[in-house]
């Protein structure tokens, strides 16, 4: 008889067996193979002129290699066809000095005019010093709550980058930096905000700002159906504003969920592609 029960309960046992090897395999999966999604974002002011450009986005890398000199990265970048490259933060960490922000913007600035900004982890490296020598030998341009025009085809938008809050308590603010695009470019200057963080999506619609991309928080790593990720950065619960497109007002905020993480699940590192639409 206790044969027969070992006999009804095998089955039952090779179903958790099965069940602990995917999710063993989703784990593997999330951790190292790349995707790229796409959002596409339309705005009535936009110029007609970028119907149709394309920001690619690599964010929070935390100094993660997915092969050999980052290639399946770079590869993954160059197929989603480039107008712009923006690295929005966390590129290095603690225990990575340089050597793979190097790697990673070396091979990325010969593919499209590649822009950078700070994130957290930036500043609490201790490695900033070694990274502005490294951007600058690279030909990343590093916006500084500083900007730039993007012209095509006789117009051009304005593509500002703010510093990461983890910096010195005397940097300029979003709201400053916006006033002076303003005052110099004019009132109506179509906007893209390069921003580290993901919580400032209503600070920057109410300055008016048409488009930022953010990263910061890691698709909220483990991601199941009807959340929007189960941890936050600030390891906060159900956290908002994880990944893909947001809007307050006028305002539209495409976040990625990059590429770094101490665990990710049924979120694979990603490559955003902000697709910006004109009408």
């Amino acid at each position: 008889m206790s044969r027969r029960k070992q006999k009804r309960r095998a089955p039952g046992a090779w179903i958790i067996v099965l069940l602990l090897v995917i999710i063993a395999l989703l784990f593997v999966d999330s951790s190292v193979r790349i995707v790229t999604n796409e959002y596409e974002v339309s705005f009535s002011s936009l110029p007609a002129e970028f119907d149709g450009y394309r920001i690619v986005q690599v964010s929070d890398l935390h100094a993660r290699r997915f092969g050999e000199g980052n290639r399946r990265l770079i590869e993954a970048v160059l197929s989603a066809d480039p107008d712009i490259i923006a690295v929005t933060g966390d590129l290095i960490d603690s225990d990575d000095q340089g050597e793979t922000a190097r790697e990673i913007l070396t091979a990325l600035s010969p593919i499209a005019p590649t822009y950078y900004v700070t994130g957290n982890h930036e500043w609490d490296s201790g490695g900033l010093d070694e990274l502005w020598d490294i951007i600058e030998e690279s030909g990343v341009v590093s916006l500084r709550n500083e900007y730039v025009l993007l012209n095509e085809g006789g117009a051009s938008v304005v593509l500002a980058g703010a510093e990461d809050p983890g910096g010195p308590r005397d940097m300029e603010t979003p709201e400053e930096l916006v006033s002076a695009i303003r005052r110099l470019e004019g009132d109506d200057s179509f906007i893209i905000m390069l921003n580290h963080r993901n919580d400032r999506l209503e600070r920057y619609a109410a300055m008016g700002v048409q488009l930022v991309i953010s990263g910061h928080a890691h698709g909220g790593l483990i991601r199941l159906p009807f959340t929007d990720g189960l941890i936050g950065p600030g390891r906060d619960l159900f956290p908002d504003y994880t990944e893909g497109v947001y809007t307050s007002g006028d305002t539209v905020m495409v976040v990625s969920s990059g590429f770094g993480g101490p665990v990710r699940f049924l979120n694979n590192p990603e490559v955003a592609v902000t697709v910006l639409r004109a009408g």
